[in-house]
């Protein structure tokens, strides 16, 4: 899976960089590569395209004051955009959609951009699945009782 995501990545960063279609950017990747793009790549970079005003809606709040999700590297945006798509519409859990962007930016992107990507991401993920009061109380009772 982590190829399928790399690939879609890889379309993603086109499309974003060079506002062309996403379909152009899959046609001009099947052309240019020696493998055939993985239904799961297609899918992501379908899902990411198709549902990126409210990937952006999970995103945007998520980032610090005054800090806008343009002026985040593209690979970065691309990143995070496609582990929330996961984490939203392909039910991923959490950890595994923040781990798996946090391994292609330490392998693709900035030194600092996995523990940005990793902060983000977790904000992202508490919006999308909120602690209910019950798992706060039972989480704080855990505590109280590893402690007490």
């Amino acid at each position: 899976m982590r190829k399928a995501r790399k690939y879609a990545l890889d379309i993603l960063y086109v499309v974003d960089l060079t506002g062309t279609t996403l379909e152009r950017a899959m046609d001009t990747y099947a052309t240019m590569s020696d493998h055939e793009i993985p239904a799961y790549s297609k899918q992501l970079a379908e899902g990411v395209v198709a549902n990126g005003y409210l990937i952006d809606g999970y995103l945007a709040p998520s980032l610090s004051e005054n800090w806008e999700i343009e002026r985040m590297p593209a690979i970065d945006r691309c990143l995070a955009r496609m582990a929330t798509y996961e984490m939203v519409y392909a039910d991923l859990a959490a950890k595994v959609a923040i781990s798996e962007a946090v391994h292609l930016a330490k392998e693709l992107s900035t030194d600092s951009s996995p523990t940005f990507l990793a902060g983000v991401l977790g904000k992202v993920a508490t919006l999308i699945h909120p602690v209910s009061d019950d798992e706060t109380t039972r989480t704080s009772q855990e505590s109280t009782d590893k402690t007490g």
